[in-house]
């Protein structure tokens, strides 16, 4: 279990370019498992993670041009990161991320919820695509949201506001 602040504590910010080094240590943390099964040595981790991460950005700037891109914090100090892209016809969440010790506290579901909260006042759904494997997709079925379909590696997940 993660470490467990007030709620009240949590805020958010746009990213800033100085972010980077955050980002990418945050980056690197939700790859940790799949990292410790190459076996290759740190220096091959680390080139890959900088690649996979420069893809990502670059993927995310290109296509959500109009996302909000947060940075999640505690007191002002960075925890975590969140990008929604508000579209026309729904609100998707693209990532949210944690550092390793705030996961499992309950911050990505309030988070969450009040995204959801947000799709019944808007009248949208919520979509997202997770890995199978990933552990928040346990947590996204267990807040409503259903497996739609599963396109490549990815499962592409909506929860819709009730009628």
């Amino acid at each position: 279990m993660g470490i467990a602040p007030a709620l009240e504590r949590i805020g958010f910010r746009p990213e800033r370019t100085e972010d980077e080094s955050f980002l990418r240590r945050l980056y690197a943390s939700t790859r940790t498992e799949e990292m410790a099964l190459t076996g290759w040595t740190e220096e091959q981790k680390e080139a890959f993670l900088h690649q996979q991460f420069q893809f990502q950005t670059l993927h995310y700037r290109r296509y959500y041009t109009a996302a909000s891109f947060d940075l999640i914090l505690e007191d002002d100090r960075p925890i975590g990161r969140i990008y929604v892209h508000r579209g026309q016809d729904d609100i998707r969440l693209m990532d949210i991320a944690l550092l390793p010790e705030y996961r499992g506290a309950g911050i990505g579901s309030w988070i969450i919820r009040n995204l959801l909260a947000e799709a019944v006042r808007s009248k949208k759904p919520v979509t997202l695509y997770v890995e199978p494997y990933n552990p928040a997709a346990r947590l996204y079925q267990r807040l409503g949201f259903r497996i739609v379909e599963q396109r490549e590696v990815n499962l592409f997940m909506e929860w819709r506001p009730e009628s």
